[in-house]
């Protein structure tokens, strides 16, 4: 009897819970059509280009000719190459350049503007300028800046330094492009974490200064701690988008001098537009997309254990 009574409550709660879906599928409906265009566009062009270099890192790809399939020779190719050695090497180079001259500039102009009393709005519109700036415009200002007769060669003079070459330095050249792309960059970066330095309660500022704390106690014990996760998950992106990086690369020095700035994408992209070897590329692609989709891994957990 037990048993009967059971299965009559599992038959009944079933029942009532079938036509509970299909309200809410009737509810919610014209909400799931409005994502339909959104969920197409992002198969066409994300995971179909995805498949699709996955496909063609098999095959020699001739537009002419038609496409052979070639195995693990595009792989082979890819990983005996010594420019792509190179490659990563200037692209682990440029992460840690980013990540020690650039990452905690946002940070630290979003707690400087936090803390002005005056002319906070026009400060965050100040910061925020470089970032809108056109790339065109962006390169040939710099371009200027770093030449041998420009502005900072001539300051340098003022002083009594030598002359640097900014661009055709290899010692150089990497760095110059790290200050330049973080004057450009910071100020976005500076918004979301400004929004969220002022998110923090201002009651634990306050019970902080009643006690006697002064800007850098509040910071160290406060601010910093609070923006704790929000920092880790700014890392992770940054760590992504610049192993991406290749467009400073391409547009001021092509890689040079003597292959300094050649990074991975650059080298991807040389592959197929400069070499026309599209397999190689796509192999090259394929082995990017599995180290940062092994990043994103790692950035979802971090997510779901804040949450």
């Amino acid at each position: 009897m037990n048993q009967t009574a059971t299965i009559r409550e599992k038959m009944t709660a079933k029942l009532e819970r079938k036509p509970h879906k299909q309200n809410r599928w009737k509810k919610n409906f014209w909400g799931y059509m409005f994502l339909v265009p959104a969920i197409i566009i992002f198969v066409l062009f994300m995971w179909v280009p995805i498949f699709k270099g996955f496909m063609y890192s098999f095959y020699t790809v001739d537009f002419v000719k038609g496409n052979t399939f070639a195995g693990l020779d595009n792989y082979a190719r890819a990983l005996t190459d010594p420019d792509v050695l190179i490659a990563v090497k200037n692209t682990l180079y440029y992460m840690v350049l980013c990540l020690v001259i650039g990452f905690w500039v946002p940070i630290a102009f979003a707690i400087a503007i936090s803390e002005l009393r005056k002319f906070g709005g026009f400060v965050r519109v100040a910061a925020y300028l470089p970032f809108v700036l056109p790339a065109v415009v962006l390169y040939g200002l710099w371009r200027w800046l770093y030449d041998p007769v420009g502005p900072i060669n001539a300051l340098l003079g003022t002083m009594g330094a030598d002359q640097i070459a900014f661009l055709t330095d290899s010692r150089w050249s990497m760095i110059s492009l790290v200050f330049m792309e973080t004057w450009q960059q910071f100020g976005s970066g500076m918004l979301i974490y400004l929004a969220a330095v002022l998110s923090i309660p201002r009651d634990w500022y306050e019970a902080a200064e009643i006690d006697g704390a002064g800007v850098w106690a509040r910071i160290r014990h406060i601010t910093l701690p609070s923006l704790r996760n929000l920092i880790v998950l700014m890392l992770i992106l940054q760590i992504i988008a610049t192993s991406q990086g290749y467009q400073s690369q391409l547009a001021l020095l092509d890689g040079g001098p003597n292959n300094t700035t050649l990074t991975y994408a650059l080298l991807i992209v040389k592959y197929a537009f400069t070499r026309l070897d599209y397999g190689t590329a796509t192999a090259l692609g394929m082995l990017m997309f599995i180290v940062l989709g092994g990043l994103g891994i790692v950035q979802f957990k971090l997510n779901k254990e804040d949450n």
